[in-house]
């Protein structure tokens, strides 16, 4: 088989393409490019997934970042193991044509305990004492202490939260350079995430972005250069492509006045109680799957949310099945946002009895995907002494509640989740590799057989 390099450039799209990006244009301007039409929803984990098995959510599984697992009555967001992805993935059907054929995945989703050969991924350590340390999940295990010790600590604060940048995207392209001349393995799965945050927090026609932009520009040349100088085919590819918005949408709090959606008081505190509760929403950026108890009540909690502002249509299991989105994981509906609007997934209607975990970076906790936590809250007078006495706290064994993040997202500016339906917004595929793609634009459940193509070709 051919060795190839898929490097998944998140956020990629023609709107965002321009002046800021020389090398990318003129990679472009060589090779031609295409787009692929938008999954619904068109988010990391349910793309990422579709793109390596050839299969749509209802196939797969994977309906989103997170979703209810109803055997434990819990809302569970950014969970690893590829147990959870149902169907063939590329490396193995890759291995059945050619058993000499190997894989590395650095950094897609569900990289955990997969039959790839080479993972990298993060998973940080959460101390009892409250402190999360960054570190990394590798197989083979030597990896792990052997990367942190080449290339540093993994940056897990500049891969999420108010210091998200190109740093973590650095240290993975780094870690991919020393993963191929360690192994040369016959496919490497490139995850490149920085520009996600800057397009979520200023929106695609941002100040900030053409700086972003440069950077990762320049990041993508030495890649690149660096795969062709071994003999690598390269793809460059995106999941989606970010869309400018204005306006969150709290459908949990509209289900709670309606009486749908059960609190638990905790401490003076509201959480969420789902297991109890009539209707809730799982928020996902613009996407939000409802799971509601009891199905007669359906048809009435479909009717709240059709009224309500910034909400463009729910479906049924019949209208998921329309876009491969109907599974068993899935809400009873799904709804989606209005084209300038995202999902919150707040549900306290007094901010003082919001729930601790509100205020910090807690990805595992909250019951909805957050994106107020790309920023430090506003009110906070001396954020950077706030941040250093904390850290203080916890240096010296005491407990130290990191609340450093808003309540309210009303600062972002850039979302996606709702299938685009301006071309500009499609996600994109670029590759020089002289393999004919027939298709216009690209279905997304195709890539998996066009990647394997580029392995076999000549």
């Amino acid at each position: 088989m051919n060795r190839l390099a898929v490097i998944n450039v998140v956020g990629l799209s023609d709107r965002i393409l321009g002046q800021s990006t020389p090398w990318l244009n003129s990679w472009i301007n060589q090779f031609g490019k295409k787009k692929i039409a938008p999954l619904l929803p068109a988010l990391t984990c349910s793309t990422q997934s579709t793109y390596l098995t050839g299969g749509f959510p209802a196939d797969h599984g994977i309906v989103g970042n997170g979703w209810y697992f109803r055997d434990l009555a819990q809302i569970q967001f950014w969970r690893q193991s590829n147990h959870l992805v149902y169907g063939e993935k590329i490396w193995d059907t890759a291995r059945r044509l050619d058993p000499s054929f190997t894989c590395a995945n650095l950094f897609w989703w569900f990289n955990m305990y997969s039959s790839v050969d080479y993972s990298i991924t993060p998973r940080p350590m959460y101390r009892a004492d409250g402190l999360k340390v960054p570190d990394i999940h590798t197989e083979p295990p030597f990896l792990r202490g052997q990367l942190q010790r080449d290339l540093g600590r993994f940056p897990l604060f500049q891969f999420w939260g108010p210091d998200a940048n190109i740093r973590s995207s650095q240290w993975i392209a780094d870690a991919a350079r020393k993963i191929d001349e360690q192994f040369e393995p016959t496919l490497s799965l490139v995850y490149l995430p920085h520009l996600d945050y800057c397009l979520q927090r200023e929106g695609p026609n941002g100040k900030k972005v053409p700086e972003e932009l440069s950077k990762l520009d320049r990041l993508l040349s030495l890649l690149v250069d660096f795969y062709h100088d071994r003999k690598v085919g390269v793809v460059l590819l995106s999941e989606y492509g970010v869309s400018e918005v204005h306006a969150p949408v709290s459908l949990n709090r509209t289900l709670r006045e309606k009486g749908f959606l059960k609190i638990r008081e905790e401490c003076g505190e509201d959480h969420l109680d789902p297991g109890s509760s009539d209707a809730f929403a799982v928020c996902d950026h613009q996407i939000a799957h409802i799971y509601v108890r009891n199905p007669s009540r359906v048809a009435q909690v479909r009717q709240v949310l059709e009224a309500l502002p910034g909400v463009d249509g729910v479906l049924d299991h019949a209208g998921q099945a329309t876009y491969g989105l109907s599974h068993l994981r899935s809400g009873e509906l799904v709804a989606i946002a209005a084209p300038g609007c995202w999902f919150s997934y707040e549900f306290w209607f007094d901010d003082r009895r919001a729930p601790d975990f509100a205020r910090t970076v807690d990805i595992h906790r909250k019951p909805g995907y957050d994106p107020a936590e790309l920023f430090i809250d506003e009110g906070i007078r001396f954020p950077k002494l706030k941040i250093v006495g904390k850290l203080m706290k916890r240096q010296l064994g005491f407990r130290s509640l990191m609340d450093l993040i808003p309540l309210s997202g009303r600062n972002i500016r850039g979302s996606h989740g709702r299938s685009a339906t301006d071309g500009e917004d499609y996600p994109l595929f670029i590759t020089n590799q002289a393999v004919d793609v027939s298709e216009s634009v690209i279905s997304p459940v195709n890539i998996k057989n066009i990647l394997l193509q580029h392995l076999l070709r000549g």
